[in-house]
């Protein structure tokens, strides 16, 4: 055969993308037509794909999860393009191509590059990364009030352009703890919502509670309800009570098809969250929750990672929401770094029971702002004094955006909040070498 015919599979949802200021076909076109920087101009959630003969580009936002796997044929080669491993794997199947497959060979498009393929054959040149997005570092003086200003101002506007394309009639549901992510999204969403003239009985605070007669609520309860209280706000809040019994860790791998100990305990609690919500409400479709906050301000026990030190967290852009970065020895071309590999724990439990989910910390113009914080210079790299930042930076913002005072509690993670720790240990005991085998168990 004197050449190859290439096929593009696109097996990503068109309905999935949510543009603000462009058309699919516009979009496509941007990163098809326009340098790599151009895509900075497309606003929203997206996972997009556009092909010119042999050349392919796809990008995502960093909320989008967006696979790739490249099988070979006789007549040439086929891209299959899509949201999870498992629709790839089920398409090969159907075209008697899975011998090929074997999950790690599958590639993540990282969050905010450009990636370039050549469909030109064997062997496949490596794909061209060309990072879109690029903020600035330590930009905004060291003054708490302005940056709390300014980080909280860019999340409610984003909030704000979010709102404007839910339908009226539609509700609004708040993945919720009362934590300061959750809580200033409830607060900020609310102030949205009064601003606009919107009907706030539209709004709820569902708040996840795994606990039992034997060994009480979930934490998070106690501190939801005192979160909402404090600022007259209790009548928003909902309990929605599940069985701890029903945690999965082999379900969770399942939807999440990934294997970090650390999310599929978030993504188990996301899991028993949307599935309460789904079954009270069958017609609910539109969530927002705060997943996101800790990365930007950089809220994570680096003394339980022992390849961070203070001084890598606060001087490596992006860190948290990119990992080591692409082109590095330690990132992973099977699932991409940081939150651009972990927002599955969020988006894949919204997507199984048919939501409509939406973190605007995830939002380029909100995590601009928080790589423009001056860390170096407020914290002189003291762990202590960066763990300080968060509740002082959203607190401020808060209350100079919406005149609410927040309460803040001690952080505690997601899953740590729906029934206590040690309960949930129980329920998910093992290791990331145990659920990597259970995933990997699932294509034997």
């Amino acid at each position: 055969m004197d050449h190859y015919i290439e096929r593009v599979v696109d097996l990503t949802e068109p309905t999935e993308n949510q543009l603000y200021n462009l058309t699919i076909d516009a979009a496509r076109s941007i990163l098809l037509d326009q340098p790599a920087a151009a895509m900075r101009d497309v606003e929203g959630s997206f996972a997009l794909l556009a092909r010119s003969g042999k050349t392919v580009r796809m990008a995502r936002s960093l909320d989008r999860p967006m696979r790739y796997f490249l099988a070979k044929r006789t007549e040439g080669p086929v891209l299959i393009v899509a949201a999870r491993i498992d629709e790839i794997y089920a398409w090969l199947k159907s075209e008697g191509l899975e011998g090929q497959f074997h999950p790690s060979y599958t590639r993540m498009v990282p969050a905010h590059h450009v990636t370039e393929i050549q469909l030109v054959g064997c062997p496949d040149p490596d794909p061209v990364y060309t990072r879109f997005f690029t903020p600035a570092m330590g930009t905004l003086p060291p003054d708490l009030d302005v940056i709390g200003r300014h980080y909280i101002g860019a999340l409610t506007e984003e909030i704000d352009r979010w709102i404007a394309h839910v339908p009226n009639e539609e509700p609004i549901g708040v993945c919720f703890s009362g934590g300061v992510d959750s809580g200033s999204i409830f607060l900020a969403t609310y102030h949205v919502m009064k601003q606009r003239g919107l009907s706030l009985s539209r709004l709820k605070a569902f708040v996840l509670n795994l606990g039992s007669a034997d060994i009480g609520d979930g934490p998070d309860v106690r501190q939801a309800r005192e979160f909402l209280d404090s600022v007259g706000l209790g009548l928003f809040l909902e309990t929605m009570d599940a069985k701890a019994s029903e945690i999965d860790h082999r379900k969770t791998i399942g939807v999440v098809e990934d294997y970090k100990a650390l999310d599929v305990e978030s993504a188990s609690m996301a899991l028993a969250l949307c599935k309460g919500i789904r079954e009270r409400y069958p017609e609910w479709r539109y969530l927002i929750d705060g997943d996101g906050g800790d990365e930007n301000l950089k809220d994570y026990p680096i003394e339980e990672n022992p390849e961070l030190t203070i001084r890598s967290v606060v001087n490596n852009q992006m860190l948290y929401q990119e990992g080591w970065g692409v082109g590095k020895i330690k990132h992973s071309l099977t699932y991409s770094g940081g939150l651009s590999r972990s927002y599955t724990r969020t988006y894949a439990p919204a997507h199984r029971y048919g939501f409509r989910g939406f973190s605007p910390f995830t939002r380029p113009n909100v995590i601009a702002v928080a790589e423009a914080i001056p860390f170096i210079q407020l914290t002189d790299y003291s762990v202590e004094r960066l763990y300080q930042l968060k509740g002082e930076i959203v607190s401020r913002g808060v209350a100079a955006v919406t005149k609410m005072k927040m309460k803040v509690f001690e952080k505690r993670r997601f899953q740590h909040g729906a029934l206590p720790v040690e309960a949930m240990r129980q329920r998910l005991p093992l290791k990331e070498s145990d659920y990597r085998k259970h995933f990997l168990a699932q294509y034997l």
